[in-house]
């Protein structure tokens, strides 16, 4: 793509923009920043000062990424050879100053991104990451390779995320925790290493989830974690005693495919 800027004053003039990269009209590109050739850039997205983006990488539309942010960058990971990997990253989304994102390892995999999401500065994700739409990550907060967050999640300051593990959606992880195991949906988790310490009740009310699904989704976590039960006793009690919603249908499908194990609940002498 030739720039001309003279007279699309919204990219600086010292913007370094390879010819091939895909930009639409109205995206604004601060000083020095780098776009590579195969970046495409989505309308309405602002790029701050001293970007950097690599790779076969796609930003969607009404992002905006602050100061020093670098994505599609190769992965820190050794089994990286070079080959075409990508980054996704969806609408409306916003990247702070000095955020990484990496794009995947292994030929055609991604590294995903959904929209309004906001990743805050000096946050991590690495390469082959899944993130749903309108997640949260705190400052500092770093995913390793293959983890997937799902819709709706926050994730605390400097809080560290084992590579494969997921964290369901509507889930909330406190500051500096440790994630070795899978955080349940609708959980709250904190500690090193994490333990559950209740429902996001606030998170569940503010997604809009009905109060009757709250009420199912109440009675599933006392199965799961009161009862005493194992883990594959309770996804059988839960099937058996408790209203089907898709809530509950989509807690199900997560605890099926839980292959890390799960989050535990914290007791009084933990």
């Amino acid at each position: 793509m030739n720039i001309d800027h003279s007279r699309n004053s919204k990219i600086h003039e010292t913007a370094v923009i390879d010819p091939d990269a895909r930009i639409a009209e109205d995206v604004e590109i601060g000083p020095y920043s780098v776009i590579g050739g195969n970046v495409e850039i989505g309308a309405g997205t602002k790029i701050g000062p001293h970007v950097v983006i690599h790779g076969w990488t796609e930003i969607g539309r009404e992002c905006r990424i602050f100061q020093g942010a670098s994505i599609g960058e190769e992965p820190q990971d050794l089994k990286f050879k070079g080959e075409k990997s990508y980054t996704f990253i969806g609408d409306r989304t916003t990247i702070r100053e000095g955020a990484t994102v990496h794009r995947a390892t292994g030929e055609g995999e991604e590294t995903r991104i959904g929209n309004d999401c906001l990743l805050m500065a000096l946050t991590h994700v690495a390469h082959n990451c899944v993130i749903g739409n309108r997640v949260i990550m705190s400052n500092l907060a770093s995913l390793a390779g293959h983890a997937v967050v799902e819709d709706r999640a926050v994730i605390g300051g400097m809080a560290g995320v084992h590579q494969f593990v997921k964290i369901g959606r509507n889930a909330m992880v406190g500051g500096m925790s440790k994630l070795t195991q899978d955080v349940v949906p609708f959980t709250i988790v904190d500690g090193r290493p994490a333990k559950v310490v209740g429902l996001n009740s606030v998170g569940i009310s503010r997604a809009g989830i009905q109060p009757e699904a709250r009420r199912s989704i109440k009675q599933a976590y006392k199965i799961l974690y009161r009862s005493g039960l194992s883990l594959q006793q309770a996804i059988a009690v839960i099937e058996q005693e408790v209203a089907s919603c898709e809530e509950v249908d989509h807690l199900l499908r997560f605890l099926r495919n839980a292959e890390r194990g799960i989050c535990r609940e914290r007791r009084d002498n933990d």
